[in-house]
């Protein structure tokens, strides 16, 4: 069997895209070679009807467009139609100077006979003093206004343009908008500059096009007076009739098409804070006062009592006025009423459903706040380097901890000390630092070897002594052998920690249903199946305790399985979220292995290892270490020791390794004095992971 060929929808439309775009090309090039080859009368006559008719259509387009930049090929349409005029009067002027008298040409004549009538030389000096006054209006109200208001326009949008663009940024960082919202609103931004900025260049094509029409007659009346005499053997007078009538019908034939233009230029560019169609704006801004038709109508009435003044024409029109002031008044009455009746019963329900109390705007999951001298590092005009950043600071985390932070608010602050920074969680601050802009952050790494001059400080992230440099000392500070770090990057590091560190407080319930509702698109048996067993909350709360030590939940397949294996036999987070981490043992180990895959770990003496189990009390909360103190204090103390003597054999962090029943208990009853301390259980190490024992913790 032969090959079938389909044609899709799109290749229909690619198919007629094509055929339009061959049909326009062809247009434009018959435009320009109408100026050097000559053209039957009928034609001529076709194509002036078409030039009149898309004069109107774009006239009629722009009053019905709501925005500017929604009518896009605008400039280029005005130069196309400029040039498709200009060919048809060079086309006309050829016909009539070789014709003359017998030109029969039916749109030239009827402008002709039209404007200039049969009253001989009265007629055609009315004529005349028409397509001057024409012209005139043209030049010196239209078009050389509307290309001011091009010229301002595209002026103010270029200014204004890295203003709204920042204004986006800000609106994304803060969730106010999506991604492609963004991308959508910077479009237009980028399409409302370049269409001003094509329109100011664009508004000279009408200029020049009047500037060569009124060129064009005079060459018409003058080349045609002397051909008709000398060449048609016409008298003078004769010539002059016949030449200046077709000259000024042929003139105002051309002109009237691009006064059209030139009215939707001055319109289109006139328009630029409008959010409706002309006809909408007019209609609401012409009914807001119905006072001031009730005053109209008075200062006509006073008019026609005036002795002279045609009281038969100010009178109706004065009644007229008043009438529709009395029906904008009863309107407005009505609308009033309806809405206080509206108001009425929102409030109403409002008082219903929520007791009275006004509802509360929910706060930011995670901010970011400036002092105003920190307002640069977030300028678009600037580089705008801590915005880019934090975007992929949020696509790590992503990665790293199978969390997708919300979007973070930023904010300036100008309650903060103008180089200050507060990072806030639900409206908490959770961290705060201070920048020098234009200075550099150091810090030694333990390496440095020469102490260079600068300003005294401490890291903002990890509390670490720091110097702040010059930008002029910054190489001198790489040489010496300190970690140099930017402003940019101080901030960025500081709100990666604090998402670390703070991980399970950002992850709400709606967090959790948009994760799992994510992973039901191509896992719904393995979802239907946890969600059997556990409600939301319950997932919510195991998530919760693996990202507070900082444990990836992007692998949530295996989690969920595990879960759902588990629950039948308890419910209890701690231990669920205990066998949620064995299933993740390999990922964990992972973390903390070197490049030999061996872990290095400190392990508890057995006897006290016991006591911490036995040690147990069980709460609302779960289960929690409730050693004695002076038992707690001495744990302590011990555990610090053994971890100094880690860290100075190299080996970081310090891993502790103990049973499955002990493994929470430790991490929880040393959460407070060491938060970082890293507690795996045996049944979590996989078995391609090599152990090594660092020593053995005794109390």
């Amino acid at each position: 069997m032969a090959d079938a060929a389909f044609i899709t929808p799109r290749g229909v439309a690619a198919a007629t895209g094509n055929k339009g775009d061959i049909f326009i090309a062809a247009g434009v090039v018959a435009a320009v070679m109408m100026m050097i080859i000559p053209m039957p009368t009928f034609l001529l006559d076709s194509l002036m009807a078409m030039n009149l008719i898309m004069g109107l259509l774009v006239l009629l387009i722009v009053l019905y467009t709501k925005k500017a930049t929604d009518f896009s090929v605008f400039p280029t349409m005005l130069l196309i139609l400029t040039v498709f005029g200009l060919a048809l009067n060079i086309s006309s002027t050829r016909l009539i100077l070789a014709q003359g008298e017998n030109f029969s040409g039916r749109m030239v004549r009827a402008f002709s006979s039209f404007v200039v009538g049969s009253g001989g030389r009265e007629g055609l000096v009315i004529g005349f003093v028409i397509f001057i006054v024409l012209i005139a209006v043209q030049v010196v109200v239209i078009t050389k206004g509307s290309t001011r208001i091009a010229e301002v326009a595209a002026r103010f949008t270029l200014d204004k343009m890295p203003a709204k663009q920042m204004a986006v940024e800000s609106e994304f960082n803060s969730g106010a908008i999506s991604e492609e919202e963004m991308k959508r609103r910077k479009d237009e931004i980028e399409q409302e500059s370049s269409f001003y900025g094509a329109m100011d260049g664009a508004s000279k094509f009408i200029s020049g096009n009047v500037k060569i029409g009124i060129f064009i007659t005079i060459v018409n009346i003058i080349a045609g007076i002397i051909i008709g005499s000398a060449l048609h053997g016409e008298s003078v007078g004769q010539a002059v009739g016949t030449y200046i009538a077709f000259a000024i019908g042929d003139g105002l034939l051309s002109q009237f098409p691009s006064l059209l233009i030139s009215t939707a230029t001055g319109i289109i560019v006139t328009r630029s804070v409008s959010n409706g169609t002309f006809a909408e704006d007019i209609s609401e801004e012409f009914t807001r006062h119905p006072r001031i038709y009730w005053i109209g109508a008075a200062v006509l009435l006073i008019f026609a009592l005036i002795p002279g003044f045609p009281w038969y024409v100010l009178v109706p029109m004065s009644l007229l006025l008043g009438f529709f002031a009395f029906r904008l008044n009863r309107d407005q009455r009505r609308g009033h009423t309806a809405a206080d009746a509206s108001g009425a019963e929102a409030a109403r329900k409002q008082k219903e459903e929520t007791g009275e109390i006004p509802p509360i705007v929910p706060l930011d999951p995670l901010s970011l706040e400036l002092g105003y001298g920190l307002v640069p590092l977030v300028d678009k005009d600037k580089g705008a380097e801590l915005l880019e950043r934090v975007q992929r600071l949020r696509r790590e985390s992503a990665l790293d901890l199978g969390l997708v932070i919300p979007k973070i608010r930023i904010i300036d602050n100008m309650a903060l000390d103008p180089a200050e920074y507060c990072l806030k969680i639900k409206g908490a601050e959770v961290g705060r630092g201070r920048i020098r802009m234009g200075h550099y952050l150091c810090i030694n790494p333990g390496g440095a070897s020469d102490n260079i001059p600068g300003e005294r400080t401490v890291d903002p992230t990890f509390g670490l002594p720091a110097i702040w440099v010059s930008e002029d000392r910054r190489d001198e500070a790489e040489r010496a052998g300190y970690t140099v770090i930017d402003p940019p990057s101080i901030i960025a590091t500081h709100l990666t920690e604090i998402i670390k560190s703070h991980a399970a407080e950002i992850l709400g319930r709606q967090d959790t249903q948009r994760i799992i509702d994510d992973i039901k698109k191509d896992y719904p048996a393995v979802v239907e199946d946890a969600q059997k067993n556990l409600s939301l909350g319950e997932i919510q709360k195991v998530l919760q305790s693996m990202l507070r030590e900082q444990v990836s939940i992007r692998n949530m397949v295996t989690i969920l399985e595990t879960l759902s294996d588990f629950a039948p036999i308890s419910k209890d987070v701690q231990f669920l979220t205990e066998k949620a981490r064995q299933s993740l043992g390999r990922q964990i180990c992972l973390q903390y292995t070197d490049e030999d895959r061996k872990l290095r770990v400190l392990t508890i003496d057995h006897e006290f290892e016991q006591k911490i189990v036995d040690s147990a009390v069980q709460t609302v909360s779960g289960k929690i270490c409730a050693l004695e103190p002076s038992l707690h204090v001495s744990w302590i103390k011990a555990l610090s020791a053994s971890i100094a003597s880690v860290r100075l054999q190299g080996w970081s962090p310090p891993i502790i390794l103990c049973s499955e029943q002990a493994r929470f208990l430790v991490k929880q009853s040393t959460e407070r004095e060491l938060p970082e301390l890293v507690v795996l259980s045996v049944r979590e190490i996989a078995n391609d992971i090599d152990i090594e024992q660092l020593g053995e913790i005794r109390v």
